[in-house]
């Protein structure tokens, strides 16, 4: 009887950790793509990109702070190596790509920022294409195409209602990603050494600190707290819900149903980033861009289809 109990258990404690993981993975990246729509509310009341990452910054330092010391709590103390490697990899991946995709979203569409934003797993594989002179298959050639098409698609739509805008938004929210992608190419080795909590947790550090300098020196300290109040009240939800929620929903998930299945979930937050815009925003929406959008989705399912074969 309790041999039969236990096997009963089994898949049932499987299946609960199934759906947690989905759960987690879903609302990490709902919660994520949010962060647009956020700063662009934020833009309304006055606020500057600088300053909206600073706050955010502030509000999300404590928490990584919290979590870089829970994560080192029995780890071994990093090399210097290391230690460089972790500033860099918070500059590239927390620090620049943040700051070019807020200054970014002064110029174009949420809708639009997310799609380019999620061309990030495609400029991975051009990355190591260059650099590790990887030959491409034909998987990454036609995921390569069909995601580039879709922001074509979705970046022609908006062109045409708000041009040379549109042309600097995308510009840098397009530098956005590719540092970002830098990042995820860069942090491969150093999360295998440091861990994949510790890593996150002390790169965003440094992203704080050089976030909140950032502002100091271009900006008087007192006008930090002179912003039109909605400005806290937004700049709060992103930095938790946007911004540490993501982080540990999605890597609680990714522990639990694995990273592959949580990349399809992530599907989640483009989807989300038109529905909201639209709602919050009253963005536009028409065809092309709602056809930009399934390609970009293809193209990055299409993506990491290649890495789990490779892998």
């Amino acid at each position: 009887m309790n041999a039969s109990t236990g096997a009963s258990a089994l898949p049932t404690r499987s299946r609960r950790l199934l759906i947690s993981g989905l759960l987690l993975a879903g609302m990490g990246a709902i919660a994520a793509s949010g962060k647009a729509v956020i700063v662009k509310l934020a833009y309304r009341h006055g606020a500057d990109a600088t300053t909206l990452l600073a706050l955010r910054m502030l509000i999300a330092f404590p928490f990584f702070i919290a979590m870089g010391l829970w994560a080192a709590r029995r780890a071994q103390p990093l090399s210097w190596g290391d230690r460089g490697r972790v500033v860099l990899l918070g500059f590239s991946g927390y620090y620049l790509s943040s700051y070019l995709d807020f200054l970014g979203l002064q110029y174009i569409s949420a809708t639009l920022e997310r799609l380019i934003l999620y061309l990030s797993p495609t400029l991975v594989v051009l990355i190591a294409l260059v650099v590790l002179k990887h030959k491409p298959t034909r998987t990454q050639v036609a995921a390569l195409l069909v995601s580039y098409l879709g922001v074509l698609l979705a970046f022609g739509h908006d062109i045409q209602l708000e041009g040379q805008r549109t042309l600097i938004g995308s510009a840098l929210v397009f530098a956005s990603a590719l540092s970002y992608a830098v990042y995820l190419f860069g942090s491969g080795q150093a999360v295998a050494r440091i861990g994949a909590v510790r890593l996150t947790a002390y790169a965003s550090m440094v992203a704080c600190v050089l976030c909140i300098g950032q502002y100091l020196l271009l900006q008087p300290w007192s006008g930090l707290w002179s912003q039109a109040r909605p400005v806290y009240g937004l700049s709060l939800i992103n930095g938790t819900v946007c911004t540490v929620l993501p982080v540990l929903a999605i890597m609680i998930g990714v522990k639990r149903i694995g990273s592959s299945l949580a990349a399809q979930v992530s599907m989640l937050g483009p989807v989300s980033t038109i529905v909201l815009s639209v709602w919050l925003l009253d963005e536009p929406m028409g065809l092309w861009q709602s056809a930009g959008t399934v390609l970009v989705l293809l193209g990055v399912l299409l993506v990491g289809s290649g890495a789990a074969k490779r892998r």
